[in-house]
Parts: C-alpha cells; structure tokens; sequence
C-alpha cells in the first residue's frame, strides 16, 4: 500500500472515531478473521499457560540529582504488555526503566516512574488507566507513554473504536497537563509464530492502525512515535536477539531498542533539547506535511516522530514529521528507590 493510500484509510478511520463511525475494516473481515485465527494459536504456543512475568520497575530514577526543594519528574507508562515489560526478567530491562534512566540522565533530575499498563490490555482499557494515572490531582504526571494496538488488531477491535478509545485518553491526560507521546501499533508481521501469507496482512493491518492513532493523537495534543519497523527489519534480521524467549514479546535488547527510539521524543515534550534541534532538519527529510500523510509515512518508518504544527492548511490539521537521532541509554541498570508513597504498579492480564 503506497503512503497516500495508507493516508487516505487512516483519515477514515480517524473521521470514524471522531464522529462515531465504526464500519472501516482494517484489511478486510475475512482477512482479519484469518489472522485473528493465527495469531490466537500463536498466542497459545506463546504464552504456552503460563502466567505473564511483568517485572515491578516502579520507583525512583536517577537518585543522585536529588536537589532540596526541587521535585523529580514523573513518568507514567499506560498500554499493553509492550509497555509494561513482559518477557524480561529485571526491572531495569523494562521499558518504563529505560525511559526514566535516559531522562534523568539528560535532564540530571530524578524520575519518578509509574506503571498502569497492562499485558493483554486493548484500547478499551485506557480509560481505567488514565483514571489510575491522574488518581491524585496533587501528583499528575508530567509526561505519559502510551503503548496499546497490537491486542485490538489480534481481538478485532474496529479501528474507529480503538483510535476513539486513544484520542479520548490523550485528550484526558494533556487535559490534566501531562505531555503525550504514544508509541503506535507494532508491526505485528515481524512475530515469529504467524506464517505467511498472514505476516502479510497482520504489517497491513497494524500499519493502517498505526496512521490512524497517529492521527487521533496528535490531533488531541500528544506526539507519537512509530513502532511499526522497530519491529520489523531490527527484529526481522536478529529474531533471537531481539525477540524474548517466547518468540512474541521483545527481548531485554528488544526494549532497549524501542526505548532509544522513543526517548528523544519524550525528551523533546519535556523541552530538554536545544531549541534548534525542534527545527525541521531537510537533510533529514523532515518537514510539515498534512497529519495524514505524515502519519502515513510515520507508520511505515521506526522511531520517526509525529507531532502538531500549523492548525489548519490547505488540506486540513498539519504536523512536523521528524526522523531524530536516537540516544543512546544510560549503561548501568540503576536499582529504582522504591517510591513514597507506593505508586501503582502493572499488573497481569
């Protein structure tokens, strides 16, 4: 599908969610029923019964910048199974960790992390996790990830419905006046278990949904990052390094590899960079296009970087689509401070 078509679908499904619609199929039902039906045996031989390992990461970061009088940021995860962790062993392998040691790191400040998200969870369950994440008005976050959309793909979740689920949690949360980045839908063609020709139409599908959440939430306010080739040529090319032992979720290298691609975008929300590197960068191909096209290209393309720009234009909303360069992490795995009071963990689903 070429980028003005995956335009044109994702800006359907995103006028759906807006205006109540829900009838725009993702690759077609008999198609998604197919790859419904692999991906629920691949989840079988995944998951194999077992109860999913989540790691509690929660806690303080960065310890060492502790400044009297000045409070440590906070970092709240929300989303599935990719945000919460699941299939790695340590809490410093967890995405959330990873995230909140690089920020503390170039911000030299603490970071307080949170997590709500939940292995399993599709869009439905972002308001329950928003309603946890902003629990105490006194303590809201200053910045959110948000991870969810490979589960509403594999549970036929309608596309209108998933991106309305997102874009009503993106609204509550820059509502409350925390910042918003969303790691959009993996590309669920890259997963080991689901054969071809169904890894075909399981990029497709994930790719259409990926644009049309890029749509929705830039629209309300947050930036998004693509996921999509993240897990697609790295993860392609280095399945068992990149891929945890299920052969489903990622790897402690696997986080690692989404988490460099995100922090400079987390990073950018915060205004931890130089004002020039918020400059538009040709060399790097990155510019203001309509939203619909950038999501488009965004979706087909890791790490790159989606966020509003001019209000309107000739063709509607626009965006700046920028490509970043992605920051390395901090080496050591730093032990979080157990936080005080307890903050929420993630829990199992």
């Amino acid at each position: 599908m070429t980028s003005m078509s995956r335009a044109r679908v994702a800006r359907r499904i995103a006028a759906g969610a807006a205006y109540g619609g829900g009838g725009i199929g993702l690759a077609g039902a008999a198609a998604v029923g197919l790859l419904v039906a692999e991906a629920q045996l691949a989840r079988r031989r995944v998951g194999n019964g077992t109860t999913p390992h989540v790691p509690n990461a929660d806690g303080l970061y960065g310890a060492a910048y502790t400044v009297p009088g000045e409070p440590a940021l906070r970092l709240t995860m929300l989303g599935d199974s990719t945000a919460a962790g699941q299939g790695v062993r340590r809490a410093g392998q967890a995405p959330g960790a990873l995230l909140a040691s690089g920020v503390a790191a170039i911000a030299e400040r603490p970071v307080g992390l949170s997590t709500v998200a939940v292995p399993g969870a599709c869009s439905d369950d972002l308001d329950r996790q928003v309603t946890l994440a902003l629990a105490d008005p006194s303590r809201v976050p200053d910045i959110c990830v948000i991870m969810v959309g490979a589960n509403d793909v594999t549970h036929r979740m309608p596309p209108t419905r998933s991106v309305r689920h997102l874009s009503s949690a993106v609204r509550r949360l820059r509502t409350a006046g925390a910042e918003v980045v969303v790691g959009t839908c993996p590309d669920l063609g890259t997963i080991e278990p689901v054969r071809q020709p169904l890894r075909w139409l399981a990029r497709r599908a994930s790719r259409q949904l990926a644009a049309a959440q890029t749509i929705g939430a830039v629209e309300q306010g947050g930036r998004t990052v693509s996921l999509g080739d993240l897990l697609g040529p790295e993860f392609a090319a280095n399945p068992r390094e990149l891929f945890g032992p299920d052969s489903y979720h990622p790897s402690a290298e696997g986080y690692a590899t989404a988490a460099m691609a995100v922090l400079p975008t987390v990073c950018a929300a915060l205004g931890l960079w130089p004002a020039e590197e918020e400059r538009p960068d040709a060399a790097r191909r990155e510019g203001f296009l309509p939203v619909a096209r950038a999501a488009a290209e965004a979706a087909s393309e890791a790490g790159t970087e989606v966020t509003a720009a001019m209000p309107t234009g000739p063709r509607g909303a626009w965006a700046l689509l920028k490509r970043r360069r992605r920051r390395g992490l901090p080496e050591a795995e730093p032990a979080p401070t157990p936080p005080s009071p307890a903050s929420p963990t993630s829990q199992q689903g």
